[in-house]
């Protein structure tokens, strides 16, 4: 929450807040000066915070502020700076190309005067200084390519659809640099940026603001009420448009976040008590359920049940490694019971440097009674996993990564016809995917799951069960 409200109509305030700015831009006729409700975040960040986490409204100026303190922080301390989206073409289109509609001018630009003697790279996105400091848009889904690189500062834009572990990447080149990082985004319901963000407001180390548009004053109420009946006539659903005007205005963590799957299904499942502690029950298998990526996400749930039960007791994800590794950290490594093993269709598919399909690769490992699914459309596996999370009972705490996929899985939305179409292929469509391969293809592993003896780990046929 701000400990200001409104926009800049206090000018002797604002003023003495941009002061930084002035010194540098004192030959501009209008200097950019932070708006009221962003003075909190300013006076933190000029007063040498170095981390900041920001959850606000839409158009509360988030990459503004952002790309004009990234301006000061450059003409005073040389070095590189990035400003991070979740994907690279997003960063030209919401920061190096944006127009600022008040000027007609480029918002780098207006960031970036002649004083500071720019030159813009324009295929690159990069602007480097007269003093030797550049700045740079990036993604942050290619978070690999920044290793062995150095930065003084970095934005973390819409942080909320990015892939958590750019931070876990970028962090340790922030503090041997002593750097800041700024963390901006709207709620994409209780995923990886609302659990940091209510993590880090306890730590003194940490300035957090979370700023609804009710305490900003950027829309009036009467605006608010027409964006939220405009926002329910354009989805089709007051219940859609309802979670909407939540998440992106109100800045509700707990709003199902727009066009997801299974959000509403999860949060009455946390209601009715079926995500906690969930034991393994020794005396029976364990399925398991995968999505294999090729340089990218795998994803692999651990299930077992009884009668209707579907207890979901475990969630393995990695990425970027080889099938050997996910076997040895998946399967060797969890003493389980191992049932029926559930695998995508195109785990059959001959590789052309091996001339060996996956399906080969894993009997070789030793991973037994493999169970491989036919080729379905997105949307069976999407209403099959719909019917199954009324009957499951999630590991809260072993299952947290899992659920944050589940939560996190939504549909694309189609700008041009503004509609919903099938499901987005991001960071959470891994583990979902998964998760519906289980749902559709379970009744198929009923011999295999009446209990018997463990396994005895060794040799080539260790986790056939």
């Amino acid at each position: 929450m701000s400990r200001r409200k409104g926009k800049s109509e206090a000018p002797e305030v604002v003023a003495a807040a941009a002061e930084g700015i002035a010194q540098i831009k004192h030959s501009l006729p209008e200097v950019w000066r932070p708006r009221l409700y962003q003075l909190d975040l300013w006076e933190e960040l000029l007063a040498g915070r170095k981390r900041a986490d920001v959850v606000a409204h839409r158009r509360w100026g988030k990459d503004e502020v952002a790309l004009h303190w990234a301006a000061w922080a450059a003409w005073n301390r040389p070095g590189s700076y990035w400003h991070l989206l979740p994907e690279t073409a997003q960063g030209r289109k919401a920061i190096w190309d944006a127009v600022n509609p008040h000027t007609g001018k480029r918002r780098i630009e207006e960031a970036f005067p002649a004083l500071m003697s720019p030159t813009f790279h324009e295929s690159e996105m990069q602007v480097v200084l007269g003093n030797g400091s550049t700045w740079q848009v990036l993604g942050s889904d290619n978070y690999n390519s920044l290793m062995g690189a150095s930065t003084a500062g970095v934005v973390l834009s819409e942080w909320s659809l990015a892939r958590p572990e750019a931070w876990a990447h970028i962090r340790p080149i922030l503090l041997e640099n002593d750097g800041w990082a700024l963390f901006l985004w709207t709620p994409r319901g209780r995923n990886h940026a609302a659990r940091a963000f209510e993590s880090r407001r306890n730590d003194p180390e940490w300035f957090c603001l979370k700023s609804p548009a009710t305490e900003t004053e950027v829309f009036t109420p009467e605006q608010l009420a027409r964006e939220r009946r405009e926002l329910i006539a354009e989805l089709g659903s007051e219940e859609e448009g309802e979670a909407r005007f939540a998440s992106e205005y109100m800045v509700d963590f707990d709003a199902a976040a727009p066009g997801t799957y299974y959000a509403s299904l999860l949060a009455e499942a946390e209601r009715a008590g079926r995500v906690g502690r969930v034991p393994v029950d020794p005396s029976l298998r364990v399925d398991t359920a995968w999505d294999l990526g090729i340089d990218d996400y795998t994803a692999v749930w651990f299930f077992q049940q009884t009668g209707r039960e579907v207890r979901v007791i475990d969630y393995f994800e990695t990425n970027g490694e080889g099938l050997a590794a996910v076997v040895r950290r998946a399967i060797g490594e969890r003493p389980y019971l191992w049932g029926t093993h559930h695998l995508p269709h195109d785990v059959m598919v001959r590789e052309l440097t091996s001339g060996r399909s996956r399906y080969e690769t894993l009997e070789s490992m030793g991973l037994g009674r493999i169970s491989v699914g036919a080729a379905t459309d997105p949307e069976e596996r999407v209403n099959a996993a719909r019917l199954m999370i009324p009957m499951c009972w999630f590991d809260a705490e072993r299952c947290a990564g899992g659920l944050e996929r589940l939560r996190g899985y939504r549909k694309r939305w189609n700008r041009a016809t503004h509609s919903y179409g099938g499901p987005l292929h991001d960071q959470a469509s891994h583990g979902a995917d998964a998760f519906g391969e289980f749902a559709l293809n379970r009744r198929g592993g009923e011999a295999a799951r009446a209990p018997a003896s463990r396994a005895v780990m060794g040799g080539t046929r260790s986790w056939m069960g």
